[in-house]
């Protein structure tokens, strides 16, 4: 359970993240209601984008928020054996309508075995990788999602191509509003909740999550990569979670 500062600090924080695309939309409305007919079709198109831009973020961070809350409650995950690649594929398909000019590969292993996790928590955790992969990597580049047995787990390394993390960062990214300020970071609009998200759903059904940053030689840029260990239980173990739902 959260501290009541840690509580006023998330508030506080949140109350912040609205205004900023709460007052564009005000801003830019009010602008085209009071002087519409001295606008010109280029200037309305631009305001009409930046008011639709604006609001998609504010649905994104009313959605990653329910989604924190969320995180707290009891009884929210249902469990199953899940086909690993395929549903992976499927995300890529969803975020591919977003990200158009972004290329994404996936690389699996013959014979994987299934994961036992929640298929629609797994499913966001992917999403939240593949965007925030797509968001930071350099235009034109890619994200390649290799899937391969490790133990007693299926391990999925999400990498792409970007600026480097720090290794002091490499947990800050994953804590709530962490955002690591480069060239960019600075061009794309987040609410710095999706990795605490992510590593919070990875963790509550049994698996890890961890990040290497690694600087490509005779470059500024480095191979940024996200390894997900999602586990695999026999039979007992499987009944015994249901069980205990």
């Amino acid at each position: 359970m959260e501290s009541n500062q840690d509580y006023e600090d998330f508030i506080s924080t949140v109350s912040h993240e609205l205004r900023t695309p709460l007052t564009s939309i005000r801003g830019f409305s009010q602008t085209m209601l009071a002087s519409w007919d001295k606008l010109d079709d280029e200037n309305k198109k631009k305001f009409i984008k930046i008011i639709e831009e604006q609001s998609q973020r504010l649905i994104n961070l009313v959605e990653n928020m329910l989604a924190v809350t969320k995180l707290h409650s009891k009884n929210i995950f249902v469990y199953n054996e899940i086909d690993v690649k395929p549903l992976i594929e499927q995300t890529i398909a969803i975020v591919k309508t977003k990200y158009k000019k972004h290329i994404f590969k996936v690389c699996a292993h013959n014979n994987l075995p299934k994961i036992f996790t929640d298929k629609d928590k797994f499913q966001q955790i992917m999403t939240n990788l593949l965007e925030n992969s797509a968001k930071y990597s350099l235009e034109g580049s890619e994200t390649l999602v290799n899937i391969s047995a490790k133990g007693d787990n299926v391990e999925i390394k999400v990498s792409n191509i970007g600026i480097g993390i720090d290794k002091a960062d490499y947990e800050k990214i994953f804590t709530k509003f962490a955002r690591i300020d480069n060239p960019l970071t600075r061009k794309v609009q987040g609410s710095g909740l999706g990795l605490y998200i992510t590593k919070s759903l990875t963790e509550k059904m049994g698996g890890c999550i961890s990040v290497e940053s690694e600087r490509i030689t005779n470059s500024e840029y480095s191979n940024i990569t996200f390894t997900l260990l999602m586990p695999v239980k026999n039979i007992e173990e499987q009944t015994r979670i249901k069980c205990s739902q």
